[in-house]
Formats: structure tokens, C-alpha cells, sequence
């Protein structure tokens, strides 16, 4: 895994690199001629950089990207067909599943930047993202069923809960690729714009968030995600409901609305 503050790598291949600009860290997936298809040491180093960012109280969004012309071409099919712990990744490390499924619960905000292909198991892992900005010419396309491989269940779970059954179907099933106006038709971008506004939008979007109250955000993003999967904690959600009313957070917020400025959080 590589850390670089406020520099940039050049062509050479790497385990994804971390970058931390005040309250935003970004990961990008560095494989550019492979079109960041992920590698078995990928997976650790991911867990690894999703542990560090969730443990610094002073990140407050997380955007996850690609280096060059695609996002990712998911992982390495050479790593799948060898029983259990390798389909769709993995050997003796952890799951794609276990990494996607991190990243899904990871309690800060998550932008995708979709700079362009997503392609197999990528596609999951843009989707565990709580926002996907893609450019107008990206596509996507799901090959499970032409590989003769079950995806592993909740990647499927993940595409019923946000995309709808009839459009999981149709991705896993026909293993159609698609381009970016339907990707935003079904719902699976949350914005589509041109490349040279990509930078601009995912900026603006990662400063909404950023200003936001972090423990508040925190704790509605995990009860969303309990209600996609029909498994909310509801006694916790409750707790949390009632420690904001009498919290640093909504006392900040209040004053700040009455005073007619930006909250500082």
C-alpha cells in the first residue's frame, strides 16, 4: 500500500495509493495498464487503508478512484476457479466479498469517481460506495453468468437492494454491458457528467459532505444500510436518535442555523 500527501505517483504499478487532503482521503487504484484490475495483494492493503481512514477522526469523506482510462476491471480472473476461498478473490487473504462488505460499512461517507470502465467485480465495489459520479462515456458490464460463476451473495444482495430486482436480473443474467445514460437510468450512478466536469462534481459533492455532521451522517448511513438489508438494529438506532438530541452536534447545528452561517463540526 502507498501513502502519498499532497503528490502524485507516476505509471509505475502499486497496491492502491492513499492521498489526505484536509478532511478528504482518496484511494485510487493504481494498475493502469491492466485497467486497475485488482490483484490478491490488493485486498489486504484496501482493508488496511479502509482501518487507517475510519481511525482518524479528522477524515470525513472517502472518495475511491482509478488511475488512467477505467476504474477497474475488477479482480483477476486468473485468481478465480480454485475452490471457495478464490471465487471471486481471495486465496489464503481476505474475500473480495469481505473487502467490498468493508467498504459498504465503512462509517464515513464514500464517492465513487467512476473515470471510466467498470467492469466484473468492480462493479460491486463502486456499488458499496454511498455515491457513484460517473464521466458520460463510462459502461459496465457484470460477466458472472458467461464465466459459469455464482457471485458470492451479497455483491447480489447489494445489486437486488439498490438497484431493484428486475434490473439485478438483468445485469447478472445477460451479462449485457451498459453505458453510462442507462448506468444512470437504473439508478446505478448517482450523476453522470462530461470528464473534464468529473473533478468539479465529485469536489462539490465531497465538500457537501465534508461540512455535514460526521457522528449524525455516521449513524444514519449505517441504519440506511440495515434497511436495505431488511436487518436493522432498531434499539441502537433508537439510542442514537436520542443521544443527538441533547449532543455537541445538534447544539452546533442549531446555533449555527440561528446565526445564519455554516456549521463547524
Amino acid at each position: 500500500m502507498t501513502d502519498e500527501r499532497h503528490s502524485h505517483t507516476g505509471d509505475t504499478p502499486s497496491t492502491p495509493v492513499l492521498t489526505i487532503e484536509g478532511p478528504r482521503a482518496t484511494i485510487r487504484l493504481n494498475r493502469p495498464r491492466h485497467l486497475n484490475r485488482l490483484q490478491p495483494e490488493d485486498l489486504g492493503a484496501l482493508l488496511a487503508l479502509f482501518d487507517r481512514i475510519e481511525a482518524d477522526a479528522g477524515l470525513r469523506v472517502l472518495i475511491l478512484t482509478g488511475t488512467g482510462r477505467a476504474f477497474s476491471a475488477g479482480y483477476d480472473l486468473g485468481a478465480i476457479g480454485g475452490g471457495p476461498e478464490t471465487s471471486p478473490a481471495g486465496g489464503a487473504g481476505p474475500s473480495f466479498e469481505a473487502v467490498v462488505d468493508r467498504l459498504e460499512d465503512l462509517a464515513l461517507p464514500t464517492i465513487c469517481r467512476i473515470n471510466g470502465g467498470v467492469y466484473g467485480g468492480s462493479t460491486d465495489l463502486a456499488l458499496a460506495c454511498d455515491f457513484r459520479i460517473g464521466v458520460d462515456t463510462a459502461e459496465m458490464f457484470m460477466p458472472a453468468a458467461r464465466l459459469g460463476l455464482h457471485y458470492y451473495p451479497n455483491g447480489i444482495k447489494r445489486y437486488v437492494s439498490r438497484l431493484g430486482v428486475d434490473h439485478a436480473k438483468r445485469l447478472f443474467l445477460t451479462a449485457e454491458k451498459i453505458g453510462a445514460a442507462e448506468m444512470l437510468r437504473i439508478g446505478y450512478l448517482t450523476s453522470m457528467v462530461a470528464a473534464d466536469a468529473l473533478d468539479a462534481e465529485v469536489e462539490r459533492l465531497a465538500a457537501l459532505l465534508a461540512g455535514n455532521a460526521p457522528a449524525a451522517m455516521r449513524g444514519m448511513k449505517r441504519a440506511i444500510n440495515e434497511f436495505a438489508r431488511g436487518a436493522l438494529d432498531d434499539a441502537a438506532a433508537r439510542r442514537r436518535h436520542q443521544d443527538s438530541l441533547s449532543g455537541s452536534e445538534i447544539r452546533e447545528g442549531m446555533k449555527s442555523f440561528a446565526e445564519k452561517r455554516a456549521p463547524r463540526f
